[in-house]
């Protein structure tokens, strides 16, 4: 296995910093574990002998399972350290808790936490490589990755001029905001959709502006923009960051991907969610589990993601 070509810092923090070629580079690496995730192929076992270490301060049931799942499948073990039974819970500081996780001799960490930019603290501060699984708003890059290879499967590798919406709360979601970073570097444009309230307007510019990298856009009606969408990506409302403030009564009515709604997309257009999905609410039952739906394809492929990047951060380093 050699160095990976899409980091030169050692870990995975965000997408911000990826171009297009490194990307690309990890998701190629990702398509190439299909495979072994598939069953079809035995396992590899370029990480035996190594330990990641699971650091959720939040729940999660999809990314840490599939971390879990990455690594073992990888040869390696997992360690899972969930924030109602650590330390953390007592008090103690993020980089404490990270810092005396690597002292015991783990190889990687992966950390989901509340606080943004977490998980760039701690990788300031042990010497193993640190995988970000979602800090606080900030990113979310291994969501953003398996979202990436979905969609450019779906469409045949090439999503120059496609316009994708993300729709719901954009606000809170560290998904979208990696979602920006990688769409637009592979060419596609992107339309935040959403109330007022769940899309903050600076979102318009934080992306640059530079040739081949689409172009992010806000609108507040989405029966306005379904007729003109290559793909819709729909985020689960997060309660648990709103105190019940910001989400519209009529959010379901306005926003919510029902069958009506569905049947107006064109031919070919499908559905992403990162999930988990409130059934009802953004995504009808029978939407979600219709045959627009990449839902459990993006579960596919988030662990074929999570494998390149475990296998490219630790099975270089030995």
């Amino acid at each position: 296995m050699t160095t990976a070509t899409w980091t030169s810092s050692g870990h995975l923090l965000g997408l911000e910093d990826l171009g297009r070629d490194q990307l690309f580079s990890l998701i190629d690496e990702a398509e190439a574990f299909l495979p072994i995730v598939r069953g079809t192929v035995p396992g590899d076992s370029m990480l035996e002998g190594r330990i990641i270490a699971n650091l959720f301060l939040e729940n999660s049931t999809r990314t840490r399972v599939s971390f879990s799942i990455a690594a073992q499948r990888l040869g390696g073990r997992v360690v899972d350290l969930l924030g109602s039974t650590s330390s953390a819970s007592k008090g103690e500081s993020l980089v404490d808790t990270a810092a005396n996780i690597a002292a015991m001799g783990v190889d990687g960490i992966v950390v989901r936490c509340s606080d943004s930019g977490g998980a760039a603290l701690i990788a300031e501060h042990v010497e193993v490589p640190v995988i970000n699984a979602g800090d606080g708003r900030h990113e979310h890059p291994t969501q953003g990755l398996l979202d990436l290879m979905t969609l450019l499967q779906h469409f045949d590798g090439d999503l120059s001029g496609k316009t994708i919406a993300i729709v719901g709360d954009i606000a809170s979601s560290r998904v979208a905001r990696s979602n920006l970073w990688g769409l637009t570097a592979a060419g596609a444009n992107v339309i935040l959709v959403g109330p007022e309230s769940l899309v903050p307007g600076e979102l318009t510019s934080i992306v640059p502006r530079e040739p081949g990298r689409g172009v992010v856009s806000i609108s507040h009606d989405l029966d306005a923009v379904l007729d003109s969408v290559d793909a819709l990506m729909m985020l689960r409302i997060q309660f648990e960051r709103h105190d019940g403030d910001g989400i519209p009564e009529d959010y379901r009515e306005r926003y919510g991907l029902d069958i009506a709604r569905a049947d107006r997309l064109a031919g070919g257009v499908p559905i992403l969610h990162p999930g988990p999905i409130n059934r009802g609410l953004e995504l009808a039952h029978e939407v979600a589990d219709g045959s627009r739906s990449l839902i459990l394809q993006q579960v596919t492929n988030g662990v074929a993601v999570r494998m390149a990047v475990l296998a490219g951060l630790l099975a270089s380093n030995r």
